[in-house]
């Protein structure tokens, strides 16, 4: 029955499979052509199914993967089964979306934020430092923002893409959230200059950290 399932599962998923959102997908790293608006579609009709969950995510598919991330459930999950799928997640979107929806959700998060952010693995090291980012905006009891502030300072400049992102974004959130740390957070920005010249379109708000933090200041404050 269960590989009937997944079977079927699959077969709609290859049917949703369109060339050009594969196309722009793939300019992001992210090699599959599924609409997300109709993938999650497809998993809010299947509901939570955690078996079928495994089974999808054991096909190494991307959008198969990114399905099983939506039909899990995420308090289920041991700790080093999430540590091997953070590792196993080969595309930006499968990494993000197992972080921000599971990794998030999980009892063993802090356990996880702690061991991955001081992973040799720039890519592991990045999902420690967006569950970092999630508590400096929801839990900051505890953390040394100021030891944070130094270690962006020291690294964020020469980190590779995906973990300077994430550092940087850290670095956004202290700014925006601790105005204790407003001024060193921009200063910091500023001389780095990280993201500074990143295209912006029309109507967003700029990734780089000064612009950034004294934007959404500007937004709390216009409430």
């Amino acid at each position: 029955m269960a590989e009937t399932a997944l079977a079927q599962v699959m077969a709609e998923l290859a049917e949703l499979e369109d060339p050009k959102t594969r196309k722009v997908n793939e300019k992001h790293g992210d090699d599959h052509g599924v609409n997300l608006s109709k993938l999650r579609a497809l998993a809010k009709r299947l509901k939570t199914q955690q078996e079928l969950a495994g089974q999808l995510w054991k096909t190494d598919d991307t959008a198969a993967r990114l399905l099983a991330i939506l039909i899990c459930r995420p308090k289920a999950f041991e700790r080093d089964e999430l540590d091997g799928m953070l590792r196993q997640a080969r595309t930006p979107k499968v990494h993000d979306w197992l972080v921000n929806y599971v990794v998030k959700k999980n009892p063993h998060s802090e356990e996880l934020r702690l061991a991955w952010s001081a992973d040799p693995d720039p890519v592991v090291a990045s999902a420690g430092w967006a569950l970092t980012t999630e508590r400096v905006a929801k839990k900051p009891d505890g953390l040394d923002l100021a030891g944070l502030l130094d270690v962006i300072e020291a690294e964020m400049k020469d980190a590779p893409d995906r973990l300077q992102w994430a550092m940087n974004h850290c670095l956004a959130q202290i700014g925006i959230e601790h105005a204790e740390y407003r001024t060193r957070a921009i200063g910091i920005g500023e001389r780095l200059e990280v993201l500074k010249d990143y295209p912006t379109p029309p109507g967003c708000t700029s990734p780089f950290a000064p612009i950034w933090i004294n934007e959404m200041v500007r937004r709390k404050h216009n409430k």
